[in-house]
């Protein structure tokens, strides 16, 4: 617990000395406030676009896109990556087709999903949910496949179902791999949707951005930045809560070897 206060300690005094080193520069050099804005500017694009309520609406319709996607692009990642790694034949014929979806780039395919999907939010889910969807599923493809064949083995020998294997040894053994890539998806996830706000959309902090880059206004650019930066670290933060909790006994077994 101390040692989570030090760190917490050490990021609040690198935040406030980043700040500092900004302000200070932005002096010295005199930067114009249409390249860059002081921080006291930022902050106080910040602070008017929250009181007054003007990021509300694009902050939930950003959240709601990131949110719905990246939680179907995930479930289908970790199902398809499972299904893939129980049966070889199928990874064989598959494999091919989802390694050339990964290597088409989004941005590129934005128009088409729009097309299908709409002018909306649709289109955003659909997006974000292809984005998440790749570093879920080699994880999930490579936890599964690196358990100890000893303990499959012993199930065996046991009589235990594949599906009793799957579910009680093989994904609890690549649990630790899979929250990995949910991490990973997590700026993935807000990558795609401010990718599908600049597109086509009617709200989002995407088109709150490029609205604002239409207008010059700098400092509600940076102060857009700010939040979509503080919704990334929220999302890492509870995921990694997620993590402890669910892959629990990892955190005692460090517990044990630091102790040793």
């Amino acid at each position: 617990m101390k040692f989570r206060w030090l760190e917490i300690a050490v990021s609040v005094f690198l935040f406030v000395a980043s700040l500092l080193l900004w302000d200070m520069a932005i002096r010295l050099f005199k930067v114009p406030a249409y390249l860059v804005p002081s921080p006291l500017s930022v902050g106080a694009a910040l602070i008017d676009g929250l009181v007054n309520g003007t990021f509300y609406p694009h902050i939930a319709a950003t959240l709601y896109a990131v949110v719905a996607g990246y939680l179907v692009g995930c479930f289908l990642a970790v199902v398809i990556g499972a299904l893939l790694a129980e049966v070889p034949l199928l990874e064989g014929a598959l494999m091919p087709y989802i390694v050339a979806l990964q290597s088409m780039p989004k941005v590129a395919l934005a128009p088409l999903i729009i097309v299908w999907f709409g002018f909306g939010m649709s289109s955003k889910v659909v997006l974000v949910a292809l984005i998440c969807f790749f570093p879920v599923f080699i994880n999930t493809l490579v936890g599964v496949r690196s358990v100890n064949p000893d303990i499959v083995n012993l199930y065996r020998a046991f009589r235990a179902s594949r599906w009793n294997i799957l579910l009680n040894v093989k994904l609890p053994a690549a649990a630790s791999s899979i929250f990995a890539g949910l991490q990973i998806s997590v700026a993935m996830a807000l990558i795609g949707a401010v990718v599908g706000e600049f597109i086509a959309s009617k709200a989002g902090l995407g088109n709150l951005l490029q609205a604002s880059s239409m207008t010059m206004d700098v400092a509600t650019m940076f102060a857009v930045v700010i939040v979509l930066a503080a919704i990334g670290v929220i999302g890492n933060e509870i995921l990694q809560y997620l993590h402890r909790r669910v892959v629990f006994w990892e955190s005692r077994t460090h517990a044990v070897a630091e102790s040793a």
